[in-house]
């Protein structure tokens, strides 16, 4: 007979509401809801090395996912045990305060902490663009999964972090699916381009320099083709827009021509590389515009400033910021309340899964005792003693005996009942090996 544990012993350590797969998520959010661009920016500074940083520095942190986008910053880590928490804040504040200028007080004070179901509805939310400053835009479900990808190159994942960011993508399209919220097209490119819209010629006849070759640039140019603007010409501070521009059917400007020049015959400007300073200064565009240039507007959608935002001083120069964007923004009451019915719904049913796998290993414990157990009692009984059918029978009660505390046991755990775990685990751990007599 196998030694049965004390069912005290094999409750979960941690059960509680804040932890995944034995450990905690943790997630350290900064967004256009609470601070100005520009402290986001700085926030921002070096984000691609962040998450090996805080992976490689804090023996309490095993995976670290960083998105960082036009309007937030957010950290999503695993932490190994729910009393590291502070530390793991102090971690990631001084990672982000050693590149962003900022000190570690400041860091920390603007970086939003959250865990458990909070943690997943928040992400949840972002994928399904509810906390977008144009509700329901599109990009940010494409940006969420490259955050998880780019997590993966860097070997900063872990699985509860797949698991994670999974569960966002495929939120984000019940949501689309469920509310139409995406459907009408509406992203941070689409408004800034409406607002635009009454500052330029019709936009088959607009032309346009965009800067930046990134998957935002991209993006832009769709929106740009699709209002249908013709004659675009794209511009990149790295070198890379002849490619870019060829595999989508426009035209680039020459490698290494000055991009102030290049404009004095345009009508629109979309900047997007998010390239570290300003691409177009003030100072030049100035000199490049003689008295009665054509009316330019630019549309300046990139974090760090692609465009000086002094250029809205100069004459006949309209700029459209992401401020202006957050300004103008969009949204439906109905499709919104909808969509954040959806989310909160499944935030509560992932924290109910993930409690599941958490508190199951002493579940399956128990039944391997007990299962397990048999089948050796079983094993040891020579040939001619075995009868088959009665040992199906046996087999058929035992996992009768123990189907009702392993039911009950994974209810309480969904449901976060640890009381009602514990009876149930412990109805279990009374349940002995059944004894096996020979025929």
């Amino acid at each position: 007979m196998c030694e049965r544990k004390n069912h005290a012993s094999i409750v979960p350590d941690k059960c509680r509401s804040d932890s995944i797969g034995g450990v905690v998520l943790l997630s350290l959010v900064a967004s256009h809801h609470e601070l100005d661009l520009a402290v986001l920016e700085r926030l921002s500074s070096d984000v691609a090395v962040v998450g090996g940083e805080l992976v490689g520095a804090s023996p309490s942190i095993s995976g670290a996912v960083v998105l960082a986008t036009c309007n937030r910053f957010e950290l999503y880590l695993d932490v190994d045990d729910a009393s590291h928490t502070p530390e793991a804040r102090a971690a990631a504040a001084a990672a982000v305060a050693a590149r962003s200028g900022y000190d570690e007080a400041s860091v920390a004070n603007h970086l939003h902490a959250m865990t458990s179901t909070d943690a997943a509805g928040h992400l949840f939310a972002v994928a399904s663009g509810l906390e977008s400053m144009v509700v329901g835009e599109r990009e940010i479900a494409g940006q969420v999964r490259r955050a998880l990808t780019t997590a993966r190159r860097d070997g900063t994942t872990t699985s509860d972090l797949e698991a994670l960011f999974q569960a966002a993508s495929r939120v984000s399209r019940a949501v689309d699916a469920g509310t139409g919220l995406g459907g009408a097209g509406r992203s941070v490119v689409g408004v800034a381009l409406d607002i635009a819209e009454s500052g330029l010629p019709a936009w088959a006849d607009v032309r346009c320099v965009l800067i930046g070759t990134g998957s935002y640039a991209g993006a832009s140019l769709a929106a740009l083709k699709a209002r249908g603007v013709g004659d675009v010409r794209v511009y990149s501070p790295s070198g890379r827009a002849r490619q870019f521009a060829a595999a989508r059917g426009v035209r680039s400007v020459p490698a290494g021509a000055d991009l102030a020049t290049e404009l004095a015959d345009v009508d629109l400007v979309v900047a997007c590389s998010g390239a570290a300073g300003a691409v177009l200064e003030v100072d030049a565009l100035a000199a490049a515009r003689p008295e009665g240039s054509r009316p330019l507007t630019v549309v300046d959608l990139a974090l760090r400033h692609d465009v000086d935002p002094g250029v809205r001083e100069l004459p006949g120069v309209r700029l459209v910021s992401l401020h202006t964007v957050a300004e103008h923004a969009p949204a439906e009451h109905a499709a919104v309340e909808a969509a954040r019915a959806i989310v909160d719904d499944a935030a509560q049913a992932y924290e109910a899964e993930r409690r599941v796998r958490e508190w199951n290993p002493a579940v399956v414990a128990e039944r391997t005792r007990v299962l397990g157990g048999l089948e050796s009692a079983l094993e040891v009984l020579p040939a001619d003693l075995r009868d088959e059918r009665a040992e199906r029978g046996l087999r058929r009660r035992t996992r009768a005996l123990l189907h009702g505390p392993t039911v009950g046991a994974r209810d309480a755990a969904r449901a976060g009942d640890t009381s009602a775990y514990a009876a149930a685990l412990a109805a279990l751990a009374a349940i002995d090996v059944p004894a096996v007599e020979p025929v």
